[in-house]
């Protein structure tokens, strides 16, 4: 099996903490070289000095952009084209906050759409020719399980990573023809800060203890745990792998089957 990334460029967004700094680590492992993006400029400094502490023969880099200001966020990325071409783009960022989708403002709909829709469509459009010239291009993007069953008191997440399935899918049939993949990587519950929030939120309006609420969550999962970020990047790797080559437009739950559906 192919899973060599050597020659390779790697575009990781949100690749500050968590499952997005996993898959930076685990493809610059597998030989990419890699540009991590997120709007913390300290965390991403960390990152590439991991990077190029273990990996000093690959060409690291960083760039700062916040993902709710995309015109920024193509300047930059867009600086860096001018060096290299991407053959790989992980599209990454934090989902929109928690609560009943009644509660929900519109302005909320609207703002996550444009930070994680309208930012993926257009990093798309602007990596494709490289991904062409150089007959390679491999595109994941991390959403969530709630694309096959939504999660209760995650309205707008539920709603926008639904779109975000669509956009990947329709985009995979015009892709497809240049030998361009595009996939969804749909995580569970995963030992992030994002979940560490998530579960203070429910002890807070249910009067349970952070304890109970873990237990509650991980009795859901078959297999009993939360998965860590790197169990998420090791789905990725294989993704944007040469091996991955005739696997396009699916969504993949790595989730311990706590999603029922098939």
């Amino acid at each position: 099996m192919n899973l060599s990334l050597e020659n390779k460029n790697a575009l990781v967004c949100g690749a500050s903490k968590g499952i997005g700094k996993a898959i930076a680590i685990e493809l610059s492992r597998m030989g990419a070289s890699i540009t991590v993006m997120a709007r913390n400029t300290e965390n991403l400094k960390e990152v590439l000095a991991e990077l190029s502490r273990d990996l000093p023969s690959q060409d690291h880099q960083f760039l700062v952009a916040d993902f709710q200001d995309p015109e920024t966020v193509l300047t930059r990325v867009k600086s860096v084209l001018t060096q290299r071409n991407f053959h790989i783009l992980i599209n990454n960022s934090g989902g929109p906050k928690g609560g009943p989708i009644l509660q929900a403002e519109a302005e909320e709909f609207s703002k996550a759409f444009h930070q994680h829709i309208i930012f993926s469509h257009n990093l798309t459009q602007l990596l494709l020719e490289g991904m062409k010239k150089d007959s390679y291009g491999r595109i994941v993007n991390v959403i969530s399980t709630s694309v096959k069953e939504p999660i209760p008191g995650l309205g707008v997440s539920n709603t926008i990573r639904g779109a975000m399935g669509n956009w990947a899918k329709s985009m995979a049939m015009e892709l497809g023809p240049h030998g361009i993949t595009i996939n969804n990587l749909l995580p569970g519950f995963t030992n992030t800060q994002r979940l560490k929030e998530i579960i203070a939120d429910k002890a807070n309006k249910s009067g349970k203890t952070e304890s109970e609420i873990a237990r509650e969550m991980m009795n859901s999962v078959p297999l009993g745990r939360f998965a860590e970020p790197q169990e998420i990047a090791h789905t990725v790797g294989f993704l944007v792998s040469p091996s991955a080559g005739y696997i396009t437009g699916i969504n993949v739950p790595v989730d311990g089957g706590r999603t029922k559906s098939l």
